[in-house]
């Protein structure tokens, strides 16, 4: 008897392992995307920088931050209770759809562009901070498997916010390594400005 009802659950965990890495039904996210919209805009590029633009971005970055709003991991004031009512697969299919978008692209300020490309390409050495290149990549596009963000067209305001969360602690859902907490904590209100608004440029 232990045996079988071992096998089954050994079963049931394998679906559930099996479901979460089935691909999301983009047409479903779409049909379900209406509350998302308001905010964060029928393709995913919002219209106001209150707001992040999500279309484009990694499937498995999507699903990792709404996973951790949803669970309280991470913390977004605007976002309380959004997800509540939404079930994993949800989330899945909502990923699946904002990937799916073309992402908006933006123009950097050509006065924060020598500082921004400094600090993005190369890092900043004299504080030992990495370069931004190694997890997002030259263009910015990220790593979807790694679930590091694409930051390209990335509104600036909305990055220089989240590096300033890092920089403060209030933002600690970068996982045990403390990765972009480490990397924030040393960077000026100019430094983030800069590669802020160099990301927005990015193509």
């Amino acid at each position: 008897m232990y045996q079988i009802t071992f096998a089954i659950l050994s079963l049931i965990v394998m679906s559930a392992a099996s479901a979460e890495l089935m691909p999301g039904d983009a047409d479903r996210g779409k049909r379900i995307n209406v509350t998302c919209a308001a905010c964060h805009g029928t393709d995913g590029n919002s219209p106001t920088s209150a707001f992040p633009s999500i279309g484009g971005q990694q499937a498995e970055y999507l699903l990792k931050q709404m996973r951790d709003i949803k669970g309280g991991q991470r913390e977004v004031a605007v976002m309380v209770g959004m997800l509540d009512n939404m079930s994993d697969q949800d989330l899945v299919d909502l990923a699946a759809f904002y990937s799916e978008q073309k992402a908006q692209t933006g123009a950097a300020d050509p006065a924060l562009v020598t500082l921004g490309e400094r600090i993005y390409r190369a890092g900043i050495p004299r504080k030992q901070i990495a370069a931004c290149t190694a997890c997002h990549a030259p263009d910015g596009q990220g790593n979807g498997p790694a679930k590091f963000p694409m930051l390209a067209g990335q509104w600036p305001e909305y990055t220089a916010a989240q590096l300033r969360l890092f920089r403060t602690g209030d933002r600690q859902n970068d996982g045990d390594s403390r990765m972009m907490r480490s990397i924030a904590m040393d960077m000026s209100d100019e430094e983030i400005e800069a590669v802020s608004n160099y990301i927005y440029g990015l193509r």
